[in-house]
């Protein structure tokens, strides 16, 4: 069975003023459909074909060069979406409030470290919030499509909250102001489905 390009959850208008609807169209209708097709094409007719995407990136060859890049690009878009939502913002609360405390502190300082991650990550990659198991969150980037679910990758945990710092991801709104597309990033977070995704995964 092969890959398929997810629907968005939301208009691709919905995310306005913080993600602007062209460059939705063009990240997810381009960007992730080129991952997704190429993805396809990287596991037909090889012990990966069948195999969940999550389990395809845990025993991933690192020099898969193809594998990698658009296991990584389809994984990572479709955990992007999902974190998103015109009726984001604000802050956690529960379970997951209490990891980011315990770990970083306050949400303010959860706020920092993964902003930080994000503009700090040299080049294409993404900003991350994985969970280990027992519930500990650890903030981390990878460069390119890379992500946590990989072998040797950073954080080694589950991914539940991922920001692409791609130039495609905000090239057309903010230009070279990366700061300020991580900073609107905050105004549209899940934060109920990074919820969920925390539960399921510590």
């Amino acid at each position: 069975m092969s890959f398929e390009l997810p629907n968005l959850p939301y208009a691709h208008d919905a995310l306005e003023p913080h993600i602007d609807a062209r460059t939705m169209e063009i990240h997810h209708g381009k960007h992730h459909a080129g991952y997704t097709a190429k993805l396809n094409a990287a596991v037909e007719g090889t012990a990966n074909e069948g195999k969940s995407i999550t389990d395809i990136l845990k025993g991933l060859d690192m020099s898969n060069g193809a594998l990698r890049n658009n296991g990584g690009g389809y994984f990572n878009h479709n955990l992007f979406w999902e974190v998103m939502s015109p009726n984001g913002g604000g802050a956690p609360s529960g379970d997951l409030a209490a990891a980011i405390d315990k770990a970083y502190g306050s949400f303010e300082g959860f706020k920092d470290a993964f902003s930080n991650a994000a503009a700090t990550q040299f080049g294409s990659g993404w900003a991350w919030l994985c969970v280990h198991k027992g519930g500990a969150v650890e903030v981390c980037s990878t460069p390119n499509q890379d992500n946590p679910l990989m072998p040797g990758v950073s954080c080694e945990g589950t991914p539940i909250l991922g920001l692409d710092v791609w130039e495609h991801a905000y090239y057309l709104n903010y230009q070279n102001r990366r700061p300020d597309y991580i900073n609107a990033f905050f105004n549209v977070i899940n934060w109920d489905k990074v919820s969920e995704l925390y539960a399921a995964g510590k």
